[in-house]
């Protein structure tokens, strides 16, 4: 089971390059940093203090599993998109600020979506929507 978050500035690099691309997700578009790497979902939005509605980060994992996020050292309220291989919108769920409750998957994801709480409902997006997996091409998931 993978705990993640979010850390530094959106559109900061880590260690490992930041890959930022516009993602389309049902009616929304989103400007998306997209993480791949262990540590950079393990870290995910871990201290951040500001977030907009146009923003969000995808992590993608190597496999379709039960996937569980927490909020540790994450000052901003969240919500996460579960989406499934097919790029299905599978759960969506709310996340509080520095909670250590793991906000599990009901199905397996291959895609965790964050963004700013409650941005989701605002820009129409829901379940059973899908995330434009085209533009993800040439980004793979390390273990």
């Amino acid at each position: 089971m993978l705990l993640l978050a979010w850390s530094a500035p959106l559109l900061a690099c880590s260690s490992q390059s930041a890959v930022v691309r516009t993602l389309q997700v049902g009616p929304a578009n989103f400007r998306t940093e997209i993480v791949a790497g262990p540590e950079a979902r393990q870290r995910g939005l871990m201290g951040r203090t500001e977030l907009s509605d146009e923003m969000a980060m995808l992590f993608v994992f190597p496999d379709e599993q039960r996937r569980a996020f927490w909020m540790k050292d994450t000052p901003l309220a969240l919500s996460i998109a579960y989406i499934d291989r097919r790029g299905i919108i599978q759960q969506i769920s709310s996340m509080e600020p520095y909670s250590l409750e793991r906000v599990t998957s009901l199905e397996p994801a291959m895609y965790g979506l964050e963004v700013k709480q409650g941005v989701f409902e605002r820009r129409g997006v829901r379940v059973g929507h899908r995330l434009d997996l085209d533009a993800l091409h040439g980004i793979t998931a390390e273990h």
